[in-house]
């Protein structure tokens, strides 16, 4: 969770597994945008001696749709390589790395950035940038001792006004793992469970965790469908659909004494545009299809939207908590379609149905992050997004803090019900469900945003 091994196939292949993906209005450039893609669920930072890194075998893709078809018009493809300064040692390091050129670093990776967008005569590709490094993962106050000095050297400026970093981050995403995954538990609401223990806070199941992180920041004219900047919130050509992809070469051969082959087309293995999507909302036996597909073929999970099964679930757990939602669910399943959650998150929202908000990206149901990029970055962010009133936060878009589970929870819940059924009343306990947990670390205020990794020598998990 939000996308940590959330399907079965792609839980035995963690170097090509998004985790996460955001995107926001650069709160300290507003002229940009920031969109940053995980990888690599719950990294062990003691993990050597073979630390995690990104895959030298797989590419990494950041997509943008800015016409509304649920097809990529901009994309951003990453390609990673490793480099061994000495292959006949053991060590990740045989020294302090006190710089990204130190030589007692001996397993370093560099990468490549190349921007794709469709043009009349087809796709045009202009390199970004090639052989950029990746920071080394954060080991100890031996082998690392300044690592912040180390990922901050590690920010790349690209051409255009752009900016990367690629490299390992803190897990920002917070969750109480161990509860939800214990039969739907919420461990603030223990004691109203079918199978009840004492109510208690939450407990983050990723605290202490790392993921890889691509962090890309660009001009809002990168993005815009021409090329314009967007200004409008109410105007359509203002809004974008993102979404973060891995795959792999169609063919593997493994050879008795030399390191496995890749060779044939790319085919993509992983994707990610919001958040819980394929964890909580597909079922399992369509999980690895989903992975497979392009964003414009999701009408085939529509029903998922429409009916989900833990909207069913939540009376069923919390016998009593949810009698509005519980009546609701004995109507036909044909009349309680949840139009709220296909537009929240299969269309975006249209305008009219929040004041002085739209994230509409056409009819089309897709999982992609939708941003409107001429809504402004709050001052005061809240991070229940839109929920708490800050347009600037999730579903438009997702910033590094925004409590997406809490969110999500109460939207299924049924508190976004009466925005397209004016007679739903919501069960009062909609409105305060969450896990109890945030992000012990916090966050960086300047990209790329998300906190310096847990170190290996020293951490600890909740």
């Amino acid at each position: 969770m939000s996308s940590h091994r959330e399907a079965p196939e792609i839980s035995k292949d963690p170097v090509a597994d998004n985790t996460d993906l955001y995107a926001f209005v650069d709160p300290n450039d507003a002229s940009k945008v920031t969109i940053i893609a995980n990888y690599i669920p719950l990294e062990e930072p003691a993990g050597g001696p073979n630390f995690f890194q990104f895959g030298d075998d797989v590419l990494y893709e950041i997509k943008i749709d800015n016409d509304g078809d649920a097809v990529e018009d901009v994309t951003y493809q990453f390609r990673f390589r490793t480099v061994l300064g000495n292959p006949n040692t053991f060590l990740y390091n045989t020294g302090p790395i006190t710089s990204l050129t130190s030589p007692s670093w001996n397993m370093r990776q560099l990468y490549s950035v190349t921007r794709v967008a469709k043009s009349d005569d087809g796709r045009s590709r202009t390199v970004l940038g090639t052989d950029l490094v990746s920071p080394p993962v954060r080991i100890g106050p031996r082998s690392t001792p300044d690592y912040p000095a180390l990922a901050n050297a590690a920010i790349q400026t690209l051409p255009g006004g752009r900016k990367v970093f690629a490299g390992q981050r803190d897990e920002g995403f917070y969750v109480d793992l161990g509860s939800i995954f214990d039969l739907g538990a919420l461990r603030p609401f223990g004691n109203l469970h079918l199978l009840p223990l004492p109510a208690t806070g939450g407990k983050d199941g990723t605290k202490g965790y790392n993921v890889h992180s691509i962090a890309l920041q660009v001009p809002r004219t990168d993005l815009s469908r021409d090329g314009a900047m967007p200004t409008d919130v109410m105007d359509p050509r203002s809004v974008i659909g993102i979404w973060a992809t891995a795959s792999r070469q169609r063919g593997r051969v493994h050879r008795e004494d030399s390191p496995s082959e890749t060779a044939g087309a790319w085919v993509q293995v992983s994707r990610l545009g919001n958040p819980l999507i394929n964890e909580v909302v597909i079922p399992l036996g369509k999980k690895d299809g989903w992975n497979a597909r392009e964003p414009y073929r999701d009408e085939d999970f529509l029903a998922q939207y429409q009916d989900p099964e833990l909207q069913n679930l939540l009376p069923v757990l919390y016998p009593g908590v949810f009698p509005n939602l519980a009546a609701l669910l004995t109507t036909p399943a044909a009349t309680r379609t949840r139009d709220d959650l296909i537009a929240i998150l299969g269309t975006g929202i249209p305008r009219g149905v929040v004041g002085g908000f739209q994230n509409f990206t056409g009819p089309h149901v897709a999982d992609m992050l939708r941003l409107n990029m001429a809504i402004a970055p709050s001052a005061s962010p809240n991070t229940f997004g839109l929920l708490g009133g800050d347009g600037a936060g999730f579903p438009n878009g997702r910033r590094v803090a925004d409590n997406v589970v809490a969110i999500e929870l109460r939207a299924i819940a049924g508190v976004t019900l009466p925005l397209v059924r004016p007679s739903y009343t919501p069960d009062g306990a909609a409105a305060l469900l969450t896990d109890g947990t945030s992000n012990a670390e916090g966050y960086l205020a300047t990209f790329p945003y998300l906190m310096h990794p847990n170190e290996g020598y020293e951490h600890s998990h909740d």
